[in-house]
């Protein structure tokens, strides 16, 4: 009887898997010194983005500048460009002289090249995620998160595209690949690494109980298993 008032899982566990299993492979191949010690939870906020600007395009290169830097990315030949000047890319394997993100990493090969930084990264590296090639876009969305962009990650899977005229920023809009649920989890896996606890009240409003669930869930899930890189990592 007892079995009927269980709540229901967040995730079906395959999806969870993946999810623990993606922000292993993040950790093992993207710079796990860098996540420990320098990853913060970016927020929406003056704090994090406190420039101020005179157009949407003065924005959008602003927010690029910082976001590399939060990323760790400075040194990376990143540019931004219009949406109607994106080419298709072929992404190259940059060499550094040390780590490959944060002040220790030095380009040693600098071409010119253009993408999001995730996917950037993941091509970079040349591992391929769980699941391999088909789960490349959602580990993209996933890795975004391990970056520490998990909060705008999730409230821009459903994001409005339309608009007009001078309504319209083409900057604001994106494509993702992995659910809000799903996005949401992977936030809460980061943010409970990183013993996050003000991210919550800058999820929209109707996410917020699935990230207190995640948060519930993914504790339990530490505190019984066996993987010493989740127990590495609990702040617990």
């Amino acid at each position: 009887m007892l079995a009927l008032f269980k709540s229901k899982p967040l995730l079906e566990q395959q999806e969870q898997q993946w999810l623990i299993d993606t922000f292993i492979w993040a950790v093992e191949n993207f710079d796990a010194e860098f996540f420990t010690k320098h990853t913060q939870i970016i927020l929406p906020t003056a704090t994090f983005f406190p420039d101020s600007v005179s157009s949407i395009e003065e924005m959008a290169s602003n927010v690029f500048n910082r976001v590399t830097n939060y990323a760790g990315m400075n040194a990376w030949p990143i540019q931004l460009v219009a949406p109607q000047q994106l080419q298709p890319q072929v992404f190259p394997h940059f060499e550094f002289s040390n780590e490959i993100r944060g002040e220790g990493s030095h380009l040693i090969v600098p071409p010119s090249h253009t993408g999001t930084l995730a996917t950037i990264l993941i091509h970079h590296v040349g591992v391929l995620p769980p699941g391999g090639r088909e789960y490349l876009p959602q580990a993209a969305d996933a890795l975004a998160c391990f970056l520490g962009f998990g909060v705008m990650m999730s409230n821009t899977v459903y994001q409005f595209k339309g608009g007009c005229g001078s309504c319209y920023n083409p900057y604001a809009n994106r494509e993702a690949k992995l659910s809000e649920t799903h996005t949401v989890f992977m936030h809460a896996l980061i943010s409970y690494f990183k013993n996050d606890k003000v991210s919550k009240k800058h999820l929209k409003p109707h996410l917020r109980g699935q990230f207190k669930k995640a948060q519930k869930e993914i504790k339990a899930l530490v505190n019984n298993s066996a993987n010493p890189l989740l127990l590495a990592y609990s702040p617990n």
